[in-house]
């Protein structure tokens, strides 16, 4: 065994305090920097976040003169007729055209065969269905992408296009009873389901 001591580091009090101020000032310059680019990039981060739902709920809405407002306060009851349905209400705005109620866009999260499904659902105000577009996912390309893509049935008509229509009297919305899904997809076809089925909840709870 060795009886060489280790050599005991002495640090310099002066040195520790300058090495200190000196970390706290470059944090607090690139916190700075930090925060004058997030102040900079915010507005331009907003407007395109804005523009992607707006473009969202133009895809799901049958008059393209419709008028949209601003982000609804979500209630207990929508939320809970959301989870009670499949999904989960993230967004709702009020659907007007030439300044009359004509329904909802209701933004809904359900699961999907490789995770979370983002959709935009549009409900007019006799309660049916306008249409579905699905905003963000991460279904298998080529698979469940082909449900996310809107790929025809064998009817010809488009997997979310099938939806159109559908009101409550519909529910329950069930892949293989009332609704069809693309071979080798029924898990993502599933989760679109659900997503409508919460969104007619919903709607129907808004009234």
């Amino acid at each position: 065994m060795s009886n060489e001591k280790k050599e005991k580091i002495n640090m310099d009090p002066k040195y520790l305090i300058k090495l200190t101020v000196t970390l706290f000032a470059t944090c607090v310059v690139v916190a700075g920097a930090l925060g004058f680019v997030n102040k900079l990039t915010e507005p331009n981060i907003t407007a395109a976040l804005k523009a992607k739902t707006v473009a969202a709920m133009q895809a799901v809405v049958l008059d393209e003169n419709s008028d949209f407002s601003e982000q609804l306060e979500l209630s207990a009851d929508m939320t809970e007729a959301a989870l009670a349905n499949g999904g989960t209400l993230t967004e709702a705005y009020e659907v007007t055209v030439g300044g009359e109620h004509a329904g909802y866009t209701l933004k809904i999260v359900a699961s999907g065969s490789q995770g979370a499904i983002e959709m935009m659902v549009g409900v007019d105000a006799e309660g049916a269905v306008t249409g579905v577009s699905v905003v963000k996912n991460a279904e298998t390309k080529g698979i469940g992408s082909k449900v996310m893509n809107n790929d025809p049935l064998k009817s010809g008509v488009g997997v979310l296009d099938q939806f159109a229509g559908k009101t409550t009297a519909d529910l329950p919305l069930s892949v293989g009873s009332n609704v069809d899904a693309i071979g080798g997809a029924t898990v993502s076809t599933k989760g679109v389901t659900a997503g409508v089925n919460a969104a007619l909840a919903v709607a129907a709870v808004m009234g």
